[in-house]
């Protein structure tokens, strides 16, 4: 599903199962490439809802239902990327706490 620009799938790319490459990434991009592509999504949804309440203020779109499909797309962004952190620390707290 893609409303306005938002798509799920879109935020990380698509790992091949087996595979320690993320498909399409070269040998050198791993982790790190996938987080740093997740926040700029997130980056991107948030300017772009910014960009959108903007022209609603000054009157450049009359289109209430874009600024809001825009606003609830970045909330949608963030809340992910914010479940997703929660995670990944819920996670690590998990490692440091095992006994060697």
């Amino acid at each position: 599903m893609n409303i306005s620009g938002f798509s799920p799938s879109g935020l990380f790319p698509q790992v091949s199962s087996g595979a320690t490459s993320v498909s399409g990434a070269g040998a050198s991009d791993g982790f790190g490439s996938i987080v740093r592509n997740a926040v700029d999504s997130m980056e991107k949804s948030q300017l772009g809802a910014n960009q959108e309440v903007a022209k609603a203020v000054t009157g450049e779109s009359t289109d209430l239902h874009r600024t809001i499909i825009a606003l609830q797309t970045a909330d949608l962004h963030f809340q992910f990327g914010l479940q997703v952190r929660n995670k990944v620390v819920g996670a690590y707290e998990e490692i440091m706490r095992m006994q060697v």
